[in-house]
């Protein structure tokens, strides 16, 4: 389980004023708390801007809260208190994720195993798990740099399943992806789950998150405004769609609405 407890982070702009210009800072991320558990799928929605990269790069240990505290715990529900035993537990997946270019997928993951020590005999069985779950069987011996969008997307994907991280942190994983691609990575999703691993995610796809998430956490201007399961906020907002949800919780948070 991950748990954040009031994470905030501070950043520094410049705002011109005439010929003149002034440093401001602002908060990105204001006071944020979450969890997410074991066998849970846990969405993060919010407009452009809102604060979701920046509150995940957080949870992934990509960035330095400002304040604020975080705790991850093994599958066994023991705490993990060294940051190299919390990074290892972590898989985390932008999209910006760099792989490889002149490799092909198997040789990349290959390469992964030999680094987390597995024996050959390990790091083939895992290959051939991923390629199976992710499906890509078709294509897991191109290079890299040949692969289409949805394809380098499964890629950044399998490097996270080799090392068979207990928390999966997931950017927009499916943003501009075609159906097949998106498709296989909600399934494995889906997979993860029912394994009893933790999977949290942002996405601009309400339907999907709709019908992917046990629980949703809404944000607004850094800060957290809604949490519960898609229904709950449904009945909270007297709306049938996640999306209708979306747009009443918005509005009143931003006192103006939000377009997305």
């Amino acid at each position: 389980m991950i748990r954040a407890t009031n994470l905030c982070k501070q950043f520094e702009q410049s705002i011109k004023e005439g010929k003149k210009t002034r440093k401001v800072e602002f908060l990105a991320v204001d006071h944020a708390s979450l969890y997410a558990k074991e066998g849970e799928i846990v969405g993060i929605l919010g407009p452009n801007g809102a604060g979701k990269t920046t509150l995940l790069r957080m949870l992934g240990m990509l960035m330095t809260p400002t304040e604020g505290e975080l705790e991850l715990t093994d599958a066994s529900g023991n705490l993990i208190t060294d940051v190299t035993g919390k990074k290892g537990a972590i898989g985390y997946l932008s999209n910006n994720t760099k792989l490889y270019p002149r490799f092909s997928i198997r040789e990349y993951l290959h390469f992964l195993g030999e680094l987390y020590d597995h024996s050959e005999e390990e790091i083939e069985a895992r290959i051939g798990h991923i390629f199976e779950v992710l499906d890509m069987e078709s294509f897991g011996d191109n290079r890299i740099d040949k692969l289409s969008t949805g394809q380098t997307q499964r890629a950044s994907i399998a490097r996270c399943l080799m090392a068979d991280p207990q928390l999966y942190i997931l950017d927009e994983p499916t943003l501009g992806l075609d159906i097949l691609s998106a498709d296989a990575i909600i399934r494995f999703m889906q997979e993860q789950k029912e394994s009893g691993k933790t999977v949290l995610y942002s996405t601009h796809y309400l339907e999907e998150a709709e019908v992917l998430c046990d629980r949703i956490y809404m944000i607004c201007k850094g800060k957290i405004v809604a949490h519960g399961t898609p229904a709950e906020l449904k009945a909270q907002t007297q709306t049938d769609t996640l999306r209708k949800a979306f747009h009443v919780i918005y509005d009143e948070a931003t006192e103006g609405g939000v377009t997305v």
